[in-house]
């Protein structure tokens, strides 16, 4: 018996927190805090400037609730689980929740907020096929096509012949300063971001979902155990208590 220590299986590394301006660009209200928004707490203590775009308003995500009602409700539930984790500025689009398509029109939108704000990362959510690698826990389309949408506009905004009109005639500026897009929770993850000492924020700002969370199944959604679940196997993988597990797509190669 040695007193060497045990061999961490699958290990995380670190991202590279070496950057100011964050842009967060999912389909709906409570994507980033199903395992990312610890993440942001941190960030913004860091004093890293961060937007929230929401392509949808969740306005088809509460069987009981009316869309009209819901949207209200949801935005209204966004802006205040945004401001937990330190995020002031919380932008809607306005596209239809459940049937977002990919495409030029998609790609369009995405590259004129990336134009707006300049961001150097990127964070969307997972859109692998699945949140697993056997492939049993299955993403939705919503969650895929707006990744890949991010992953393309990302990389659109950079050049100035792609969607000139708003270069042209709507006094934005062409941005290649995105160096990486992160897509949290991916099952290809090889990195990670230590959400110790943020996580209680995570917590409180799902909570702050009350509305759709009450429509979860049997109404007793447990948050706390919900998250914890998760960001302990990914701390033990990075080496912290807890972490966010984020697959890294690096824009700026040279």
């Amino acid at each position: 018996m040695t007193g060497d220590a045990p061999t961490v299986p699958n290990p995380l590394q670190p991202v590279d927190e070496s950057w100011q301006r964050g842009l967060a660009i999912v389909a709906h209200p409570d994507d980033l805090e199903f395992g990312g928004a610890a993440a942001i707490a941190r960030w913004t203590r860091q004093g890293k400037q961060i937007t929230y775009v929401l392509l949808t308003s969740g306005e088809a995500g509460i069987d009981g609730m009316d869309p009209d009602e819901a949207k209200e409700t949801r935005e209204a539930e966004q802006r205040a689980s945004a401001q937990i984790v330190g995020v002031d500025e919380v932008v809607f689009l306005g596209l239809p929740d459940g049937v977002l398509e990919y495409g030029v029109d998609l790609r369009r939108a995405l590259t004129r907020v990336i134009r707006k704000y300049q961001p150097e990362i990127v964070i969307t959510n997972n859109f692998r096929d699945s949140w697993d690698e056997d492939g049993n826990a299955l993403n939705m389309s919503d969650h895929i096509v707006t990744g890949r949408a991010v992953l393309d506009a990302a990389r659109d905004a950079g050049n100035r012949w792609i969607f000139r009109e708003q270069i042209e005639e709507e006094g934005l500026e062409k941005w290649g300063g995105v160096r990486e897009v992160w897509a949290g929770g991916s099952p290809r993850s090889k990195h990670a971001v230590d959400t110790t000492d943020t996580f209680d924020l995570g917590v409180q700002s799902l909570e702050a979902h009350a509305a759709y969370l009450r429509g979860l199944g049997s109404g007793d959604f447990d948050a706390e155990e919900f998250l914890e679940g998760f960001s302990r196997q990914t701390g033990t993988r990075l080496g912290t208590k807890y972490a966010t597990g984020v697959e890294v797509f690096k824009l700026m190669l040279f």
